[in-house]
């Protein structure tokens, strides 16, 4: 379980290419201190397995079905992604409760800059639409971050410069892919009110 609050921007260093899956190596000095084989690392708000491991990068696997359904598929040598380590339990939760597990992408489609923030516009998939809110929680690229306005197909967000520094929406252009992961809770809620529903017709 992550928090949504970027501790490092890290970089792609390589990229191996298995067939069925890729093998990314990523450097992040801070997210591999104390490090071990097997632990979670949260790339762009995908949660990958630690493989290997030393002098400030780590391996890891990417399978198909993951390359498919989020952007890590569009990342090559060089590329910037924000990195994250699972939350202690007892720690603080700064941001909000983020699985690592991305609902779907977005494209960056409009982004306005002003002094001292910039306002980003985001295309949401029909699927998702319904667990974003104004005001609510979502995760962009592992960022937890607050919903200014839910529109029928979009949201927009506020990224104050602190955001804008230390994570790769300082750096995303109109047309650029992102990782989204909605508020997990709603989610269950959905469910738990249709099986209520569903209990409710068969009793009848």
């Amino acid at each position: 379980m992550f928090t949504g609050i970027v501790e490092e921007l890290g970089e792609v260093t390589a990229v191996e290419e298995l067939g069925d899956a890729s093998r990314f190596r990523l450097r992040g000095p801070a997210v591999t201190e104390g490090a071990r084989h097997g632990d979670s690392i949260a790339v762009n708000g995908v949660c990958l397995t630690v493989v290997e491991w030393g002098d400030g990068e780590f391996t890891a696997d990417v399978m198909a079905e993951t390359l498919k359904r989020s952007s890590l598929a569009d990342l090559s040598v060089g590329s910037r992604v924000n990195l994250e380590r699972p939350m202690e339990l007892g720690g603080r939760l700064g941001g909000h409760l983020v699985q690592g597990h991305v609902d779907g992408t977005g494209t960056l489609t409009h982004r306005e800059r002003s002094e001292h923030w910039d306002t980003v516009r985001i295309s949401l998939p029909a699927d998702l639409t319904r667990y974003v809110v104004d005001k609510g929680s979502i995760t962009v690229d592992g960022i937890s971050l607050t919903v200014v306005d839910a529109g029928p197909d979009y949201f927009t967000i506020s990224l104050i410069p602190t955001t804008l520094a230390m994570t790769t929406l300082g750096i995303k252009e109109p047309g650029d892919r992102v990782n989204l992961e909605v508020d997990v809770i709603a989610k269950y809620v959905e469910r738990l009110l249709g099986d209520r529903g569903d209990r409710t017709e068969r009793a009848k």
